[in-house]
């Protein structure tokens, strides 16, 4: 599958929502994707890609930024406090606050640099023992908190079990946004994204059906 062919899809799943044409954000998922399947993509014009690792993106995309400087980079994998500084660096949008320590951390050091990338709150809607987020019950407050801090809370994001309906948790996650006052939701992927779109989602990250299947380097 292709760009174009992902880029036709959400504009037919936009108009079958009566969405407004260019509502969604399509952030390519360039994770354990070699260089020259980004430089691809980068060549047809896209510009939106989301990264996993602090690291990796740090190894990755100083080079094509100086090539393209509009390029607008997310963070969508979980961020440790002590990547927090390099990634307030490198993204434009982090999709993973996930708990009160990494947002005072945020907060502390959005106050010594005087910015702040725009920030999601991941929510954990499958209360997942294995996943970040917050949990939902615990939502409310934390965006609240994240608030107080004056933390510039865009949105809220989730990745649903892989064995459940995505369908239940974006509607639980569109719930959620609507009752902080929230506009931004980041939900759906590859297998999904036209069932998030009919929900509501404004930014939905794809990578294997742009990419291909990822190439994880060797051990």
């Amino acid at each position: 599958m292709s760009l174009q062919d992902i880029t036709d899809r959400i504009a037919k799943a936009e108009t079958a929502a009566g969405r407004a044409a260019g509502s969604v954000k399509l952030i390519a998922v360039s994770k354990v994707q070699p260089d020259e399947r980004v430089q691809a993509i980068l060549d047809q014009g896209h510009r939106c890609f989301g990264e996993n690792r602090v690291q990796e993106a740090a190894g990755k995309w100083p080079d094509f930024t100086a090539q393209f400087p509009d390029v607008d980079l997310h963070l969508i994998g979980p961020l440790q406090t002590n990547k927090a500084r390099q990634a307030m660096e490198l993204f434009s949008t982090i999709h993973s606050v996930d708990r009160p320590k990494l947002a005072r951390t945020l907060a502390r050091l959005a106050q010594e640099v005087g910015s702040c990338p725009d920030l999601f709150i991941q929510v954990n809607t499958g209360e997942e023992e294995q996943k970040a987020g917050i949990l939902p019950a615990d939502a409310d407050a934390f965006i609240a908190e994240c608030r107080e801090l004056d933390l510039p809370v865009r949105g809220v994001m989730c990745i649903p079990p892989v064995d459940e309906e995505p369908a239940l948790h974006f509607a639980l996650l569109a719930k959620i946004a609507g009752r902080n006052g929230l506009e931004g939701l980041s939900m759906g992927m590859s297998s999904d994204f036209e069932k998030a779109i009919a929900l509501g989602a404004t930014h939905i990250r794809v990578g294997s059906a742009i990419f291909g299947e990822r190439v994880r380097p060797r051990e």
